[in-house]
């Protein structure tokens, strides 16, 4: 199918869509015609596949398909009431992947909302893989000026690594940062961090955070003083985690955040090379 045909086809879609309270709808008599359906009936039957489809991805029906009459004037004093649907997206998705694939404009819905689908899978992926990666990038900076702060309150780097294990334990329910690299799987020569889930990073994060501002607003010094400090602070968060019903150390190891970076390079390097490809066949 030409691009001139497909970016057609769009917009005829895409013109049908009404909206009732800031939802979107579509009508099925105006999308049967869309597709060239030519009688109601057979086109009814493909609704009602769509609907067994909707059902048995444990969707309510009703949410998708709602029933509605459209009433047509014959004349000032006659009009007749036909049945009809208002049809979400999700609900003319279904449709289409159940039509004749042999009609045309059946094949373009198909090819349609199977490329829709496939940008939002990819929009919300890239969206996860962003928010772990700023989370991630947030926890270094946190870190580094932990270790900042308390080795000039007398405490050197065997001391800080110490202090953290001391949180990674209050944190992760008496595993250290050594128990919980091997249960997760992590190379001895990579940090825990790396592994960690999103939610678990930001709350390593939350912690160091609360330390670093006490550590300074207190004018803590010392190893006893900062680790007793940090221990408080990590299991104050732990509780707050287990209160609603996460337990950090059972949560999966999260994808190597040194590949997850590689994927979000590669990622935008494909996009701008895409974008540079469509102005040079505009020109």
């Amino acid at each position: 199918m030409k691009q001139e045909k497909i970016q057609e086809l769009r917009i005829s879609f895409e013109s049908i869509a009404q909206e009732y309270g800031h939802v979107e709808f579509w009508l099925a008599r105006d999308l049967q015609k869309l597709l060239e359906y030519g009688e109601w009936e057979v086109f009814e039957h493909v609704l009602k596949k769509a609907e067994e489809a909707c059902k048995n991805v444990e969707e309510n029906v009703s949410d998708h398909f709602v029933i509605v009459d459209k009433v047509i004037k014959l004349s000032p004093e006659e009009e007749l009431k036909l049945k009809d649907f208002m049809l979400t997206r999700f609900a003319c998705y279904l449709i289409v992947q159940n039509g004749d694939p042999k009609m045309e404009k059946v094949a373009f819905g198909q090819a349609y909302f199977a490329l829709q689908t496939r940008k939002q899978e990819l929009l919300e992926e890239r969206l996860e893989l962003d928010e772990r990666r700023r989370a991630r990038l947030k926890l270094a900076k946190t870190e580094s000026l932990f270790s900042k702060n308390i080795f000039e309150r007398g405490v050197d780097q065997f001391g800080f690594g110490r202090i953290r294990n001391k949180g990674d334990q209050a944190l992760f329910g008496g595993s250290g940062t050594k128990e919980m690299k091997t249960k997760l799987g992590v190379p001895k020569s990579r940090p825990l961090a790396d592994f960690l889930p999103t939610i678990t990073i930001k709350a390593k994060d939350f912690a160091t955070e609360i330390t670093n501002f006490n550590v300074e607003n207190h004018n803590l010094y010392g190893e006893k003083e900062i680790t007793k400090e940090h221990v408080k602070n990590n299991k104050d968060v732990r509780n707050l985690l287990k209160n609603r019903g996460i337990i950090p150390e059972d949560l999966p190891a999260a994808e190597d955040f040194k590949k997850l970076e590689r994927r979000v390079k590669s990622a935008d390097r494909k996009l701008l090379k895409q974008e540079k490809s469509k102005k040079q066949k505009k020109k």
